[in-house]
């Protein structure tokens, strides 16, 4: 199993991606089963598509991490968000980031923060796109490395809050 995490952009229109990466046969590939089989109020997972009828190759589930919230929320996951992930998640087969196994054998979670006040679909479709991508990469290079977790330890933030020093 394989383990990745992005987080690209800011404000309402950023995109926070966690993703599993492994085989079926797999804990992923059990997760993967049991995630679109359990759906509950506010979070229903799918099946990523390129476009209808055409999904992602490895099969890849959207698990949204923000409960959904009106038109314009559900729209925007379902939209921009979802497509983003599938050019993400696609590109990494198609540039040899994933093996040629993963094509049938493997499958992808993707865990996917939408902003309730996303406004700008093309901006959510971008950051989402880049962020499946990246986290994708990084858990197939089993990134960060302890050295960059070693130098991050000493200046902890997130885009929602910085200690202060001292």
């Amino acid at each position: 199993m394989y383990i990745g995490e992005s987080f690209i952009g800011s404000g309402p229109n950023a995109a926070h991606v966690n993703a599993m990466v492994g085989p079926r046969t797999g804990p992923v590939g059990n997760a993967w089963a049991g995630a679109l089989s359990s759906p509950t109020k506010g979070h229903l997972p799918f099946m990523v598509v390129l476009q209808p009828g055409v999904p992602v190759k490895p099969m890849t589930a959207f698990i949204n991490k923000a409960d959904l919230r009106g038109d314009t929320h559900e729209n925007m996951t379902w939209g921009p968000a979802q497509a983003g992930i599938a050019k993400g998640v696609q590109e990494c087969l198609l540039e040899g980031v994933l093996p040629p196994e993963a094509e049938n054998d493997w499958c992808v979670i993707t865990a996917v923060w939408v902003n309730w006040s996303a406004d700008n679909a093309d901006m959510v479709f971008e950051n989402n796109y880049r962020a499946a991508k990246g986290a994708v990469i990084a858990a197939m290079r089993q990134e960060p490395t302890l050295a960059t977790v070693r130098a991050a330890v000493t200046a902890v933030s997130n885009p929602f809050y910085t200690p202060k020093a001292g």
